[in-house]
């Protein structure tokens, strides 16, 4: 029988099925940060236990190390504790470990990718909500739990409920200054940001096929945010040529490549597979997308007004209601021309060279307006020497963005670069949750890079088309 990739490569990592009706899974890859492993590893010292496959496990650093100074120690006591406990578990246990004075470093679902760690066919998990960003390459990748993060160091296995596959076919072209954020955002507000529970998405369709491998990662990052267990695209040649050469990946030299490259073919989904849904969207009538509330699916098209309470059902009504009061926003308002405090370029979801060139292209030869603090945080190391080698920081720094050193920073808050008070952010990053930035009274407005070079420069919410 015709089958996608999901359902092929979850067979093949089948290990049995269990009384709880639950698969055990095996998992080829785990990253693991320096957040939600320290508890994993007591836990296994608790117990007895060692790491099972310690080569199947690379640690990273990016969630809590400030980017402003990575010198060592931290000024800040808890992340120089945090980053002292992963180096302590990293050597204990046997596993290698990417730390800030590595030049790998970086954001654990932009690494992974750029050193080939991320490879089609696999399973992999990470203590982190957004590993679907692994997805892009023909993956399956699991965002988990502490409790799951042992379970895998110490058995290489998780035990998963099988979702549906839904597959979202999205054809068309896309149009001037509309991004692969604005096509995520745009999918989470049309299916709900419950819309996904109990599916796995597969990204298809004309618009995606004509996506870079770095554009189809933003897309399947934000897929736990419309509810999705994972989101993937199928490998296609852009995916192979992507993976080729890097330090990680088979090689081409030995014949470990072709031979890997042949997997990597069968599992994409047949032509003729079967799913359990399947949604369609027309790319071209897609534009630069905002979010205007606390969770990523309340968003508009910049062109459009902020919707009534009415418009929502009975279940959304409160949410819809509690966002308007946070942001300070009213229904009916447009959410161009919004004044901005803060501008943040960043995050797993919008970090990588791509997405800094776009914006730099908005930036180049203007300046940041004055009463706005814009700061730029590299994904990885590598992605920080790459921009540097093309002398886009000196772009950005002209304008007055500050120039940071590579980690999560604004995403989440958990460092020091965070909002104060009731400061709006134009952000790249993924999540608009209240207090997500480090303020309980902050508020986030997510957008592609490119309209957020845009806000910065005009000090508030622009149509970037309009700039390009």
């Amino acid at each position: 029988m015709p089958q996608n990739l999901f359902n092929k490569v979850w067979k093949l990592h089948t290990v049995r099925e269990l009384p709880t009706g639950q698969t055990q899974l095996f998992i080829g890859l785990h990253l693991i940060h320096e957040v939600t492993s320290p508890q994993a590893f007591q836990m296994l010292r608790e117990m007895g236990l060692k790491v099972l496959y310690p080569k199947r496990t690379f640690a990273t650093v990016d969630h809590i190390v400030p980017t402003d100074s990575q010198s060592r120690p931290f000024s800040d006591e808890m992340a120089e504790k945090m980053m002292q406990e992963l180096e302590k578990n990293a050597k204990e246990f046997g596993i290698s470990l990417f730390d800030v004075r590595d030049a790998r470093q970086g954001i654990v679902h932009v690494i992974g990718p750029e050193l080939g760690l991320t490879q089609p066919g696999m399973t992999i998990a990470c203590g982190d909500s957004h590993t679907s960003t692994h997805g892009a390459f023909g993956s399956i990748a699991f965002g988990i739990g502490t409790s799951q993060v042992r379970d895998i160091l110490a058995t290489q296995c998780l035990a998963l409920s099988k979702p549906k596959v839904r597959k979202l076919a999205i054809n068309g072209v896309l149009g001037k200054g509309v991004y692969a954020k604005d096509v995520i955002l745009t999918i989470i507000r049309k299916l709900g940001v419950n819309g996904g529970i109990g599916f796995a998405y597969e990204y298809a369709g004309t618009a995606m096929e004509a996506m870079s491998m770095e554009e189809r990662m933003t897309v399947c990052n934000m897929s736990i945010e419309g509810g999705a267990t994972c989101g993937y695209v199928n490998p296609d040649e852009k995916t192979f040529a992507y993976i080729k050469g890097r330090e990680f990946a088979p090689k081409p030299e030995d014949g470990s490549f072709e031979k890997a490259l042949q997997y990597w073919t069968s599992i994409a989904s047949d032509r003729d597979a079967l799913y359990d849904d399947i949604v369609e969207l027309d790319a071209s009538k897609i534009e630069p997308t905002v979010t205007w509330g606390i969770n990523p699916g309340q968003a508009i098209g910049i062109s459009e007004r902020i919707p009534a309470i009415s418009s929502f059902s009975k279940d959304e009504q409160m949410t819809a209601q509690r966002a308007l009061e946070h942001m300070g926003f009213k229904e009916g308002e447009l959410i161009e021309g919004k004044k901005i405090d803060v501008a943040f370029l960043g995050s797993c979801t919008n970090s990588r060279i791509s997405d800094l060139r776009e914006a730099a292209k908005i930036v180049n030869g203007k300046k940041v307006a004055a009463h706005v603090k814009a700061i730029v945080v590299p994904g990885s190391q590598q992605v920080k020497k790459a921009a540097e080698k093309e002398g886009l920081d000196k772009i950005f720094i002209s304008a007055g963005f500050e120039w940071r050193g590579a980690g999560c920073s604004m995403c989440l808050g958990m460092n020091t670069d965070r909002l104060k008070g009731g400061q709006l952010c134009a952000s790249s990053s993924n999540r608009n949750f209240i207090g997500r930035q480090g303020s309980p009274k902050g508020r986030t407005l997510l957008m592609s890079p490119a309209m957020v070079a845009a806000a910065a420069i005009n000090g508030k919410v622009v149509d970037v088309r309009n700039i390009l």
